[in-house]
């Protein structure tokens, strides 16, 4: 359950002083493309990236719906503590890794999430390693069956379903981005210092708990909304200018 705080104003600059810093990827750090395969990281965001690191001594991880293995691929590479798949993949700053067996049941969801995109073309299909989702932002007449099979689906096979943007995802049931921050914050470097959470979507909801419970904040990105976000940035880009102010008064 989320709610309204007195106020949504813009994080204050020396928020990370002394803080470790978890991130959402979609719709934070990026902006959400159209197909998952779409985004593309730029320059200016590995430079900022590095910078945090380097400030922040190692205390800076991301927490993402996407793969452990993809956003290493995209955006990490091996630099970064990760929360991969919603908090089901762990990986700490020493590199040690942490996930699930993979779902019995996952090839027949998908099977029948591609019969539902053979009735919708817009539809896409993504195949995660603990669960799959139905994006529906190209098809969004089909929201309404897209819900309803996801529901049914997780239900059938003891997952758990998810809405994001314009998304329904089913994954494995047990773990969620709280989950992984909580898990990160017990060891170094990030042991003793308040976490701020920084997400745009109702899944990142369980990470603003987290973050607030232990000390620390959750920061929205978009319009403002009921949540346990103590503060707001408008948008990617200035969630992007945020951060690279709060690198500098680090620094």
């Amino acid at each position: 359950m989320t709610d309204t705080p007195p106020s949504h104003s813009a994080p204050p600059g020396d928020l990370l002083v002394g803080a470790s810093l978890f991130l959402d990827f979609d719709g934070t750090l990026v902006a959400i493309a159209e197909r998952p395969d779409a985004v593309v990281v730029d320059e200016s965001l590995d430079t900022l990236m590095n910078g945090l690191i380097e400030t922040l001594q190692g205390r800076v991880a991301i927490i993402t719906g996407r793969s452990l293995a993809e956003i290493d691929r995209i955006i990490a590479r091996g630099r970064l503590a990760l929360g991969g798949s919603h908090g089901l993949e762990l990986r700490w700053p020493d590199g040690r890794t942490r996930a699930p067996e993979a779902p019995v049941g996952l090839a027949e969801i998908v099977a029948e999430m591609h019969a539902l995109q053979a009735e919708h073309p817009g539809l896409i299909v993504e195949e995660k390693p603990f669960g799959a989702a139905l994006h529906y932002r190209r098809a969004p007449a089909a929201e309404v069956e897209c819900r309803a099979l996801a529901a049914r689906l997780a239900e059938r096979q003891g997952m758990t379903m998810q809405a994001g943007k314009m998304v329904f995802e089913i994954k494995a049931a047990g773990q969620d981005k709280g989950s992984a921050l909580r898990a990160l914050m017990e060891e170094l470097p990030m042991r003793g210092t308040r976490p701020v959470f920084i997400g745009d979507d109702e899944t990142d909801e369980a990470a603003f708990r987290a973050a607030r419970d232990l000390g620390g904040a959750g920061i929205l990105v978009g319009p403002a909304r009921p949540t346990s976000a103590r503060y707001r940035l408008e948008g990617v880009a200035a969630t992007r200018d945020w951060l690279g102010q709060a690198a500098e008064a680090l620094a």
